[in-house]
């Protein structure tokens, strides 16, 4: 039975295992309200999930360390596996999903485990290794659905309320439902007055709907940036705790995620992957009412694939207005482009990308298309350099 005991006894079984995150401000995530972020992603491994993970393994009795453990994962809880099976001398095997970033799957290696890729997605790998436990008798770490998994994870509730006392809401990815779980169980022991809320990544919502519907659902399939929480169907165990604890779920989409991300990494020099930046996309983007609250993001992880963060950068500033592309039609004569870039600049606008097209079908004989990639500071600003071009009589193409 998870207890308000057995999270505190975690907190004490893991003071040489991890270290303690820090809470930084975020002036800038919500003008609308305080934010702070839970920097889990500075985690020892990246990520949060090695509180549960080494936890567990503490709690395994000589034999079924003797047995040596297997788990699942997207590629977090295996690191956290991995490292906590090394350090106490116990053998592992993670079934990863083949999707997962190169550098999770490398990682995990490095800290010690062997590696049994799956094809599919997260709930393949989990499929995988039961099936491997079964044939070879391994003990299995589950990677949420766990008493002893979210008791480690309830930790950083308790670090919370401790570094900002005064709280009034906490949000937290969510994927299995283990980080919000124990977040939830400890914080609402201590407090019942701070709200917990969850975000899942839109193209996951599987918390979301089970929760919405009163009882567990699976979805036919997941897609998302938030590899994290890309899971098809959440736990018995977490479903329960998060209906009797949780304050409500909402969902963003990997846009906004992308967006997230980015202010991230200019605004407070922290990387996050999509997982662990799904919190600060719900402020971001006005997905609960947070005005006037003093909130705690909880940035679960930062372990992405600096393949897709260049990606996702990308994304992320269409997403914020920082980049835009214009298509305008023009006729083929001289002057037209020194018109356009004239224009552009005159309004603050650096021109990145030029793509000239002679007259296609349906277009005018004499015509041409001038498509554009801009720099841009802001949604506002991308609406003025468009008004200054129409005001000289380009005509600019929607999408």
């Amino acid at each position: 039975m998870l207890t308000l005991d057995k999270v505190y006894h975690a907190s004490f079984q893991l003071k040489d295992v991890i270290r303690p995150t820090n809470m930084i401000l975020a002036p800038n995530i919500n003008p609308d309200c305080e934010v702070h972020l839970k920097t889990e992603n500075l985690q020892v491994t990246g990520s949060f999930k090695v509180r549960g993970a080494a936890y567990k393994i503490s709690q395994l009795s000589d034999e079924e360390k003797a047995r040596g453990v297997i788990a699942c994962s997207a590629g977090n809880h295996a690191q956290g596996v991995a490292l906590a099976a090394t350090k106490r001398g116990i053998p592992s095997l993670i079934c990863l999903p083949d999707g997962a970033p190169i550098s999770k799957v490398e990682a995990t290696r490095k800290y010690g485990a062997d590696i049994c890729l799956v094809e599919g997605v997260y709930d393949d790998a989990y499929k995988r290794a039961l099936e491997l436990k079964e044939e070879k008798g391994y003990t299995f770490i589950h990677p949420f659905n766990d008493e002893d998994v979210i008791a480690g994870q309830g930790t950083i509730g308790l670090e919370i309320l401790e570094q900002l006392p005064d709280v009034d809401v906490v949000i937290v990815p969510v994927g299995g439902g283990g980080l919000i779980s124990g977040v939830a169980f400890a914080i609402k022991a201590l407090n019942p007055n701070v709200k917990v809320y969850g975000v899942q990544a839109s193209g996951a919502p599987s918390m979301l709907r089970s929760v919405a519907d009163g009882q567990i659902e699976r979805l036919d399939e997941v897609s998302t940036i938030a590899d994290g929480i890309a899971v098809k169907e959440p736990g018995d165990l977490t479903f329960s705790i998060c209906q009797k604890y949780v304050d409500g779920i909402v969902s963003v989409t990997d846009d906004e995620i992308a967006a997230a991300i980015l202010a991230l990494i200019e605004q407070q020099k922290l990387i996050a992957e999509g997982a662990g930046a799904v919190s600060v996309a719900a402020a971001m983007f006005n997905k609960i009412d947070l005005r006037g609250k003093k909130v705690c993001c909880l940035v679960s992880g930062g372990n992405i694939d600096v393949t897709i963060l260049s990606r996702v950068i990308e994304r992320g500033l269409l997403k914020s207005g920082r980049t835009c592309s214009l298509t305008i039609e023009l006729l083929d004569k001289p002057g037209q482009l020194e018109g356009v870039a004239r224009t552009i600049a005159k309004e603050g606008g650096n021109i990145i990308s030029v793509h000239h097209e002679r007259a296609s079908e349906g277009s005018d004989i004499n015509g041409c298309y001038l498509r554009l990639v801009l720099e841009t500071r802001n949604f506002e600003h991308i609406a003025a350099i468009q008004n200054a071009l129409t005001e000289r009589g380009f005509l600019i193409k929607p999408f």
